[in-house]
């Protein structure tokens, strides 16, 4: 060795320093690579995106022999920073190599290589699941060896190699994921995905027209006020019912009454009642993805939400269905303002479940529906304007009410 030159020794000195990097850098890559983007990726043919799934599927067999490669150049060149050291400077060059060995090590083998790798994955992973491809048959005897020796450690604490599966993510971590997306996806798509992704955990009582603010006729009111009201109404299917909404008789469908009532002269109530569609009755509890496809399977775009007495507790079309999947499409929802301190006026007739979707919150959605119902349930009284309170780690003021309930309430911004 001392026959060797210096210039050499450098050489391959810095040779193993790269190398070093290199496994360093790879293993923090392969192991950071965004799975379902790789899957992405496979899908559409990308070879090296191949070559790094199947890596990936035995991640103890990958990182033994990355391991094993990065311990090997490590100890080989603290070996040749030892022999230059006793070259230059006797045995004192000893421990003085040492230490600037693992200096450069640590900057230029670890952290840089690394910190490039977290923030570019691709950029090396992919490369190098070529070189790794051919190196773990190559290694493999060796590499099954010493997984052999770790594996059986690991089977003590009840841990298998064996049973590793793709990364999986639930509905809470999903939501959590498209709830970030900030920055490539506007703020109504984004509303969208979430409600889809909540679609199987929200009924119909999530989404109703609460009772009282169904509109419907009386079809014991005059007939004279009838026709006022058939005339004046902005929606296409209104319920009839005689003196109480719990004693719905049928739903009339405005275009087809119309026809009739501009060109009757002798309209009456009779007009009304054979043009009634049969009432259609939902209870409370049903998801709104079964709902949907009821609707679908009895071909009716409307229904009466009742409790488990029988009682009407509000009503749900189909486009109340669609709106609180997917949201506001065309238009901001007008109930929940923001302003630029990040504060939030909202409705009282607000959903929990919309407040949430709009605000990226997570106030519970178990109990009361309303942000109204909300407030009441925790106060246990309806408060009066102006009063401040602390709700689910949330600072809010009750900005306006009437008689029965809480219309308008502010959240302040969250510290």
């Amino acid at each position: 060795m001392n026959d060797i030159p210096l210039s050499i020794l450098f050489g391959a000195l810095a040779a193993l320093l790269l190398l070093s990097a290199f496994f360093s850098s790879s293993e923090t890559a392969l192991m950071t690579l965004n799975r379902y983007r790789l899957q992405h990726l496979v899908k559409q043919g990308n070879r090296s995106a191949k070559k790094a799934q199947r890596l990936l599927k035995r991640p103890d067999r990958l990182l033994g022999l990355i391991l094993l490669g990065n311990n090997f150049v490590n100890i080989l060149a603290s070996s040749l920073a030892t022999i230059i050291g006793m070259r230059l400077m006797g045995n004192e060059g000893i421990a003085l190599a040492a230490g600037i060995l693992t200096l450069v090590v640590l900057i230029f083998s670890e952290v840089a290589p690394k910190t490039l790798a977290a923030l570019k994955p691709e950029l090396i992973a992919f490369p190098a699941s070529w070189i790794y491809t051919p190196l773990l048959k190559l290694c493999y005897p060796l590499v099954w060896f010493v997984n052999l020796i770790a594996n059986g450690l690991l089977r003590i604490f009840g841990v298998k190699a064996s049973d590793h599966n793709e990364t999986t993510l639930n509905k809470d971590e999903l939501k959590s994921i498209v709830a970030e997306t900030d920055s490539i996806m506007p703020d109504r798509y984004k509303n969208i995905l979430l409600g889809i992704i909540d679609l199987e955990s929200a009924t119909v009582e999530d989404i109703m027209t609460p009772r009282n603010e169904i509109i419907g006729i009386n079809i014991e009111d005059p007939i004279e006020e009838i026709i006022q009201q058939l005339k004046n109404s902005q929606h296409t299917r209104i319920p009839i019912y005689k003196v109480s909404i719990d004693r719905v008789i049928g739903f009339l469908h405005l275009r087809t009454i119309l026809t009739q009532l501009l060109n009757s002269e002798n309209f009456s109530k009779q007009d009304i009642t054979n043009n009634l569609i049969t009432p259609f009755f939902i209870p409370e509890t049903t998801p709104l993805h079964k709902q949907l496809q009821s609707f679908k399977v009895d071909k009716m775009r409307i229904g009466l939400v009742v409790d488990e007495y029988g009682d009407v507790q509000g009503l749900v079309s189909m486009d109340d269905l669609l709106q609180g999947i997917v949201g506001e499409i065309m238009t901001e929802d007008a109930d929940v303002k923001k302003y630029a301190d990040g504060s939030y006026l909202v409705d009282g007739s607000v959903t929990v479940r919309e407040l949430n979707r709009i605000t990226h919150w997570n106030l519970p959605t178990e109990g009361p529906k309303t942000i109204n119902g909300l407030i009441i349930e925790f106060l246990e009284t309806i408060p009066q304007t102006g009063t401040s309170l602390q709700l689910h780690d949330h600072q809010l003021e009750v900005i306006s009410r009437n008689k029965h309930a809480i219309t308008q309430v502010k959240f302040s911004p969250l510290n």
